[in-house]
């Protein structure tokens, strides 16, 4: 059974910068799939060139036996793919719920999209409490509750959630990553980038660690949890200051 995504040695230029430097990995239907590493690894670049946002110099990403490689965003998200976004980016001036329907923009005018908001307020309760309110009024962890919301009203096929604890209080993280764990749970496939990796290999199935544009490891998420390197690099601080893991085997 082929993958629901696959990228094949993808190499992307951020400027003058090649941030991405011939990666390959697979998300399978239903799987968590984490992404993680240390800032500037590539990660983020990763999941934009998965989304539209940015062109591979060279490589191919095909999902759903589709390439995406010369897709316009906007085409690949009416192909079931949707984007939580680094640092959220939701319309502080629209309400709630215009925020949320704005997520739902490709599925056309006869989409159920009533119930589709009750499964959002199902999995975020305050937003339905502040539907009527700002977007930029609410708290930096609302807001990501927004943010993924509104990527569930496009009823994705493939989720890509960028960075979702960043910046959040450890009370908020672990609301979010309970969130993601009844995603998975319902049966959707996630590709998850984030820094907090043992939240990270915590929920997912399988994981990729980037160093530096590449992929340094790969395996199953518990082993990789295990595994001394990725321990003392990403598991016990030394991400933060974003040294790699020392002596690491190559994917």
């Amino acid at each position: 059974m082929s993958p629901t995504l696959a990228l094949h040695d993808v190499h992307v230029l951020y400027g003058a910068i090649q941030a991405v430097k011939g990666i390959s990995l697979e998300v399978r239907e239903r799987e968590l799939v984490a992404l993680i590493g240390a800032n500037g690894a590539g990660k983020t670049t990763t999941l934009r060139t998965i989304s539209g946002l940015f062109r591979p110099r060279t490589g191919t990403i095909v999902y759903d036996d589709r390439d995406l490689t010369k897709l316009d965003a906007h085409d690949i998200v009416g192909l079931g793919v949707a984007q939580s976004p680094e640092g959220r980016q939701i319309f502080g001036s629209l309400s709630v719920r215009e925020n949320l329907m704005l997520g739902a923009t490709r599925r056309g005018r006869n989409a159920d999209l009533g119930a589709d908001l009750e499964r959002v307020f199902a999995l975020f309760p305050v937003l339905k409490e502040r539907l009527g309110q700002a977007g930029g009024t609410l708290s930096g962890g609302e807001q990501q509750m927004l943010a993924m919301g509104r990527a569930m009203m496009a009823k994705p096929r493939l989720l890509l959630l960028d960075e979702p604890s960043l910046g959040l209080a450890p009370l908020m993280v672990g609301r979010i990553f309970e969130v993601i764990a009844r995603l998975k749970a319902e049966g959707v496939t996630i590709l998850l980038v984030e820094q907090n990796a043992r939240k990270a290999l915590e929920v997912a199935d399988r994981a990729y660690v980037m160093e530096t544009g590449h992929i340094a490891l790969s395996g199953d998420a518990r082993t990789l949890a295990a595994n001394p390197d990725v321990e003392k690099a990403y598991l016990g601080g030394a991400a933060a200051a974003g040294q790699p893991a020392k002596g690491a085997a190559r994917a």
